[in-house]
């Protein structure tokens, strides 16, 4: 099966005085170089691979992923299906947040709530209809039909302080405010129950971990007391600071400095095959002509993947034709990239658009493996085809606002399944946008196909797997129908750290690196 990670990124701002206690035997300096730094706190904010990395920096889940992707239990000691729409969960006693609350039933109950006010995460909840309180560490997550991802979904709860986000701030706001476009209290503060604290951050300078003193999982073998984290967007820089031994840990390593790695006797890098799809969307609510079926399908056929995939990433990326990578319940095996210019013509002149026209675009520059560079020959091969492009690459801080604000005709995003599963690409990626449900959230090409989003939904409370993955593998092969978005390639990723740094084994299919586990010998 086919798998991918992320780089991770931390983030920014005091949460409350640790507890007194005890962690001598965590007393190891970190310095992590990643290619970003966070640009906020509040870990419902942005649905991202660095947002939920942060999260488990900072904050714990109810369980989490194994390496197997079976569960784990974490703040929830266990669980129990009570009936077909309810499973019942157990809290750990005498847990205790960053701010010194004890956790309890009400912080999970409130965080849900706030979940399901989230414009990124609704979505994820939509199928849920209560979380009942049943004393003060038990608790009931109820959904509205049978859903066979509750417990996918269960990963995402991270428990926040209710204490400490609610009230007023100092602007008059309320401190559980979420929001993007204004500086809040959770995007400036963070009180969670993970094994670091976030002591101080200088926006795109540096920011500073400290291990919690009262952190609940004695079990766990990390003994990493002090983290440094700088963002280096420039690949060479970045690995020239760990081969020069300035930083003991980075990611992404950019594929062309894979083997320079390999050769160093200081070093050790970590690789994954991926799941994350790269994938460009085309508007169609700014460009009439991609409401034209042959024109999304030209330019489908003017792309080569297999060109990017050897050339720009070094082999280092799996081309794709369709969301769903191999291994996940959607993916279709006879699906495969379509690059033909002379039928792209065909189709552009059957559209009436044989001379072309011209078009914007946005992508990142330091959000995926070259993904700048990724942008710049798509939109080469596009004027193949007589598509004029305007291109723009963005740092992500920047990008991502101008991606909310579906600021070009065609924008660049990658995704990893949230819940390890194919409808959530369709939920997020493909189905037409719908504010009240966060259904199609990042649907930056507006595309909407009713008949494929009613198959979805049917499959999301199928619990017989094999009905299932039909119903998903007819959605995968509606939307390469329809040419609903350029497929680009599943990105491969890796790290590399110091010999001493132990990172093989915090790693994970999701990406979502436990740093509080780490070892450094």
């Amino acid at each position: 099966m086919k798998r991918l990670l992320t780089a991770f990124v931390s983030c920014v701002a005091l949460a409350g005085a640790p507890m007194a206690g005890s962690a001598a035997e965590a007393n190891k300096e970190l310095k992590i170089a990643y290619d970003a730094d966070p640009v906020t706190l509040d870990i419902h904010e942005q649905l991202s691979g660095g947002m939920l990395q942060l999260s488990h920096m900072t904050f714990d889940p109810l369980i989490r992923w194994t390496k197997d992707l079976t569960f784990e239990p974490r703040l929830a000691k266990s669980w129990e299906r009570i009936d077909d729409n309810t499973m019942r969960f157990h809290l750990r006693e005498g847990v205790k947040f960053h701010s010194g609350n004890t956790l309890s039933s009400e912080d999970v109950k409130f965080t849900f709530d706030r979940l399901k006010k989230s414009q990124d995460f609704k979505a994820i909840f939509q199928p849920f209809s209560d979380l009942k309180i049943i004393d003060d560490t038990t608790f009931d997550l109820v959904t509205k039909k049978p859903y066979p991802l509750l417990l996918n979904a269960a990963t995402y709860i991270f428990p926040m302080d209710k204490k400490f986000y609610s009230g007023k701030d100092d602007q008059g706001r309320d401190k559980d405010m979420i929001s993007k476009q204004v500086d809040t209290f959770a995007s400036r503060h963070e009180s969670g129950t993970g094994p670091f604290i976030v002591t101080s951050r200088q926006q795109g300078v540096k920011v500073e971990f400290k291990r919690f003193d009262d952190y609940w999982d004695k079990d766990s073998p990390g003994n990493v007391g002090h983290i440094t984290l700088t963002p280096i967007k420039e690949n060479n820089t970045r690995v020239s600071a760990l081969l020069s031994g300035g930083v003991d840990f980075i990611a992404p390593v950019p594929p062309t400095d894979l083997e320079r790695i390999k050769r160093d006797p200081n070093t050790d890098l970590v690789t994954m095959s991926g799941t994350r799809i790269i994938l460009f969307e085309m508007n169609q609510k700014r460009v009439e002509a991609f409401k034209d079926k042959r024109v999304r399908q030209a330019f489908a056929y003017a792309i080569n993947q297999e060109g990017i995939a050897a050339k720009i990433m070094k082999g280092f990326a799996t081309p794709a034709a369709q969301l769903s990578p191999e291994g996940y319940q959607g993916h279709v095996d006879g699906l495969k990239p379509r690059y033909d210019i002379a039928k792209a013509k065909e189709l552009m002149k059957e559209a009436g658009y044989e001379d072309g026209f011209t078009i914007t675009m946005m992508a990142p520059n330091n959000r995926y493996v070259n993904d700048d560079k990724i942008a710049q020959a798509v939109a080469a091969m596009l004027a193949r085809i007589n598509v004029k492009v305007d291109l723009k690459t963005l740092p992500k801080a920047q990008y991502w606002p101008e991606f909310d604000n579906r600021a070009a005709d065609m924008m660049m995003i990658g995704w990893h399944a949230d819940t390890e599963d194919s409808a959530n690409f369709y939920e997020f990626l493909t189905m037409c946008p719908n504010a009240d449900t966060g259904a199609g959230q990042y649907n930056a090409g507006n595309y909407c196909n009713p008949e494929l989003d009613k198959l979805v939904e049917q499959a999301n409370v199928e619990t017989d797997r094999a009905k299932r993955a039909q119903m998903l593998q007819k959605v995968e092969q509606g939307l390469y129908d329809d040419a609903a978005f350029i497929p680009l390639h599943w990105q491969d990723l890796a790290w590399a750290s110091k010999k001493n740094v132990e990172i093989e084994p915090i790693l994970n299919v999701m990406n979502f690196p436990y740093i509080g586990d780490l070892v450094v010998k």
